[in-house]
């Protein structure tokens, strides 16, 4: 790591590790008092982080920024507000750090137990959704863990502005400001020094799109933990109530369409396609959503034929793949195809095809009768989140503070010698 930005980096690392043994031995209530800091500045310095957002905003639409990118790259006084929120329940949750995870008395008297500690230096690599900043920074804090950040450049007025103020609230509050950090730099070459930061950086987070992710999972000499994108599926059983069914597609997919936990495709079952496809392809054409069906789906007024590409699109916008299958294994076996392995529906009151659904399924969550939209830390009761994994390694699901700890065995001996 010999470039400018690897020795820019490994600086800041440096920094970062120093903070990182510090905030290990942090007692819960100095950090939860830093988490209260950074909300409370966050709020005041409310109107100077919305102003950079404004002209990341502005020079995203002026390079051509589709809709769905910017509307998770803008800012308002609303989604500042609940970054706090964030950080506030962040800090009402237990501190996973010195929880005994297990513990035994073996049988010649050692005691043995196993311990949630920090991983030390968090490293992660985001797109747009400068609020997720926030996120990241309060929990790996209230984890023990120091964090460095690097956000996309479209939304790097907007990172700074939120880091600037966080680091102030962290010092403000008697913790190092170096536990939460910007990787500085713009282009790749910060980012790939980050991911080359073998023995500085202890674990590396992306959270993005596909190509991030892989490019990341890919290049890094660093562990990573991946996150995942989310073609996730709403499938509507035959004893499906209708109703409950097309109020939870029409929240799958249209509540924030440019989100991982939207729903990007609807299966419903043949026994009753006649019932309940024009009613919920006329309610989605008239929240603006593009329905791109199968040949069931495509003989209703305005559905899109879809193409094989469809059923595996992650759209990230206000259009979704349908598509008829004649029982509920011929949905499990179009998911099992098709999922990302992030978050799929079933909509049913059979209690027997819900148990059937809920172990075939194979993703990180699997929901019945409820919206895909509540795969989420916050919606959880995590307080917040750092992303969701889609892999099966160390932590699947909605990561909050217990996944950002790894363990260690502490034994306990009277003179004990083997």
């Amino acid at each position: 790591m010999t470039s400018h930005a690897g020795n820019t980096l490994v600086a800041v690392a440096e920094r970062a590790r120093e903070a990182a043994n510090e905030l290990a031995v942090t007692t819960r209530a100095h950090k939860d008092a830093a988490l209260h800091a950074m909300a409370d500045a966050l709020v005041a310095a409310a109107p100077e982080v919305i102003a950079a957002n404004a002209d990341d905003v502005a020079r995203a639409r002026s390079h051509g920024t589709p809709d769905a990118i910017l509307d998770r790259l803008r800012l308002d006084e609303a989604r500042v507000a609940a970054m706090a929120q964030g950080l506030r329940d962040v800090a009402a949750l237990p501190d996973p750090v010195g929880e005994v995870v297990r513990g035994s008395t073996l049988a010649n008297g050692l005691e043995l137990r196993q311990v949630r500690v920090p991983f030390g230096v968090i490293g992660f690599i985001y797109e747009a959704r400068p609020n997720v900043t926030a996120d990241a920074a309060g929990i790996c804090l209230k984890a023990g863990n120091a964090v460095l950040l690097r956000g996309s450049s479209s939304a790097l007025g907007s990172n700074s502005a939120i880091v600037a103020v966080l680091r102030r609230a962290v010092a403000g509050a008697g913790l190092p400001e170096d536990a939460i950090s910007l990787v500085p730099g713009e282009g790749h070459e910060p980012a790939k020094a980050l991911m080359r930061a073998r023995g500085l950086v202890d674990v590396l987070i992306p959270r993005g799109g596909a190509g991030l992710i892989r490019s990341v999972v890919e290049e890094s000499t660093v562990p990573v933990i991946e996150t995942g994108v989310g073609n996730c599926h709403v499938y509507v059983d035959a004893e499906a109530d209708l109703d409950m069914a097309l109020a939870i597609v029409l929240n799958a997919k249209t509540h924030r369409p440019s989100v991982c936990n939207a729903a990007e495709s609807l299966l419903v079952h043949a026994d009753v396609a006649a019932a309940f496809l024009p009613r919920v392809v006329g309610a989605l054409q008239e929240a603006g959503v593009t329905v791109h069906g199968d040949p069931a789906f495509a003989r209703l007024e305005g559905v899109v034929p879809a193409t094989e590409e469809d059923f595996a699109e992650e759209y990230l916008s206000l259009d979704i793949s349908a598509a008829v299958v004649p029982d509920l294994e011929g949905a499990i076996t179009h998911i099992r195809r098709y999922s990302s392995g992030h978050s799929d529906a079933i909509v049913t009151r059979s209690q027997p095809a819900a148990r059937r659904f809920t172990a075939a399924v194979d993703s990180a969550a699997v929901l019945v009768n409820a919206s895909t939209r509540f795969t989420d830390g916050g919606e959880f009761g995590f307080g917040a989140e750092i992303g969701i994994s889609t892999q099966k390694l160390h932590a699947r699901g909605p990561m909050g503070l217990p996944e950002m700890t790894s363990t260690k065995y502490v034994v306990t001996g009277d003179g004990h010698v083997r």
